[in-house]
């Protein structure tokens, strides 16, 4: 039995066939699911989001012009969807009097263990990114597309792509230093 491309199970569903839709779900979910929790860390909006996401690639599949790939325009519609809830959680932040920074737990060192506690730590260090830079690393470093990928899906030029990058990476090697310290010794 042959695989169906993207494009033709995109055809199929939009002739009303429901079991080509749940294939697109099947194979675009875990990469959906791992930039959303990129984006927003694992918490209960993020299946939400990733749900939200193939909800809104449904009804706009009749204006899907093939331009992309599935994989490509199902990430975009994720990254947009976690930046509104981000700006989401910032304006109840405010409207609680806190700043954003206090919403996550800042990890105890004692109680980081070298296999569990690295992802979760890294994690944590991505969601103290601001979104801008997030969104560069999630797609580019998280989940393995090129640079001119991740300047396609975010419609950016690939210099501030690669300048986002440079300064996600050395933000994130200044929030982890001290924790690094820690594990070296």
């Amino acid at each position: 039995m042959f695989r169906l491309t993207d494009e033709k199970l995109v055809e199929s569903v939009l002739k009303g066939n429901e079991e080509a839709f749940r294939e697109l779900v099947r194979r675009h979910e875990p990469r959906v699911a791992a930039t959303v929790i990129g984006m927003l860390g694992n918490c209960p909006e993020t299946e939400d989001v990733g749900q939200e996401t193939f909800i809104r690639f449904y009804k706009s599949l009749k204006n899907f012009r093939g331009e992309s790939e599935v994989g490509t325009y199902l990430t975009r519609i994720a990254i947009n969807l976690s930046l509104n809830e981000l700006k989401r959680r910032k304006r109840r932040f405010k409207f609680f009097h806190q700043e954003p920074g206090e919403a996550f737990d800042i990890p105890d060192e004692r109680t980081q263990t070298a296999d569990n506690g690295d992802k979760e730590l890294v994690q944590w260090a991505i969601q103290k990114l601001e979104p801008k830079f997030r969104s560069v690393v999630v797609l580019r470093l998280i989940e393995g597309y090129s640079t001119s990928e991740t300047a396609q899906i975010l419609k950016l030029p690939m210099g501030t792509v690669l300048s986002r990058l440079s300064r996600a990476q050395k933000k994130l090697k200044e929030i982890l230093s001290p924790y690094m310290e820690i594990v070296n010794e």
